[in-house]
């Protein structure tokens, strides 16, 4: 069997692609890849420079241009070349795009809590005259809950809308998180590794110039003490709980490992076959009376565990068989589950060109 010719898509982020790698070192009996840098000027000529069979994307979360940059250049890829692109466009253009994500949610008819995005001060101001409080502001950009706000009072949601418009802006927040599990430890071993350290310095460079002052997301808010953290990749299941700890659940890393219900699966799989996504990362609300609203969905996202889900205490995965859901334990999510990608990307390949086997 040949072996595949892949190409991976590094953003502007030095060390954002090197789980890809990893990944692809693992399986070097069966690909071989080249890192061509979709930030240069060169760019399409890296591309078009050999025959891939695959591109595997690493899509930017850190700033808006490169955001764009990106966005613009896979598109070109998708429509200028056949070359299958793992995640799919789709999925990157609602990834880190919370204002393109709440358009999507709702075309698709997925539940998710009710999102407002103004362009107009006014009409955002008229709007809270009559809106119901607490209300949940949102930067497009940004993880973990970076650019979450809890907008408790009246004051509070038209300071807020003021502010963006016409003042400082919506602004993340930016630096360590001492709050979060491991803070120690994680300090030690940034030292320990200087090229980390100084990927966290430059990711926090970028985030501090991400202020958002040109629109206003405005979100229903759902009270909960945690949201369901579902995973797919291919056909492989995972779910787990990510507890609040303050306000937020996002960025909390305090995670309850308990056994998933089906209907949350089952809810999971209508939501992303609806556009054939294929690898999702899907955080979910479930409200008093049992109904699941989608709050974020991102095709690329951290994992600070071994596992994405344990049942009874075992790692591993569902799966759908003959429409019942089967649980397998096994060890599926090595290199934060881009292995798992990996393999999944080339099943899809040899199903879709077979001449590859040859």
């Amino acid at each position: 069997m040949n072996k595949l010719q892949l190409a991976i898509l590094k953003n502007e982020v030095a060390e954002d692609h090197l789980l890809w790698l990893d990944a692809c070192r693992e399986l070097r009996d069966l690909v071989d890849v080249d890192v061509v840098d979709l930030t240069r000027a060169d760019w399409l000529e890296q591309i078009r420079r050999k025959r891939y069979d695959g591109l595997l994307a690493s899509p930017p979360g850190w700033s808006t241009p490169f955001k764009t940059l990106f966005d613009e250049r896979v598109s070109i890829l998708q429509s200028a070349t056949d070359i299958p692109m793992y995640p799919s466009l789709e999925e990157i253009q609602i990834y880190e795009n919370k204002k393109y994500l709440s358009y999507w949610l709702a075309a698709n008819y997925v539940p998710h809590p009710k999102t407002w995005v103004f362009y107009y001060q006014d009409e955002a101001l008229d709007f809270l005259k009559t809106a119901a409080l607490p209300l949940v502001g949102k930067t497009s950009m940004g993880g973990s809950g970076s650019g979450v706000h809890i907008l408790k009072t009246l004051a509070e949601a038209e300071s807020y809308v003021s502010n963006t418009f016409s003042g400082k802006g919506a602004a993340l927040n930016v630096g360590p998180n001492w709050r979060k599990k491991g803070f120690i430890g994680r300090v030690f071993k940034k030292l320990l590794r200087p090229q980390d350290f100084k990927a966290k310095l430059q990711q926090y460079k970028y985030l501090r110039s991400e202020i958002q002052k040109d629109f206003v997301i405005l979100q229903e808010h759902v009270p909960h003490t945690f949201e369901w953290r579902c995973v797919r990749i291919g056909d492989s299941f995972f779910a787990h709980k990510k507890l609040v700890k303050g306000d937020k659940a996002s960025g909390s890393l305090l995670k309850g490992y308990e056994n998933p219900p089906m209907q949350l699966l089952d809810f999971v799989k209508e939501a992303t076959d609806k556009r054939h996504f294929l690898s999702q990362s899907v955080d979910i609300f479930e409200t008093p009376d049992g109904r699941y609203l989608v709050n974020e969905m991102q095709c690329i996202f951290g994992q600070s565990d071994p596992y994405q889900m344990l049942v009874d205490g075992v790692p591993g995965r569902y799966i759908q068989v003959n429409g019942q859901w089967q649980f397998e334990a096994g060890d599926f999510n090595r290199y934060e589950s881009f292995l798992l990608r990996l393999e999944h990307f080339i099943q899809i390949l040899h199903e879709h060109q077979p001449a590859i086997h040859a």
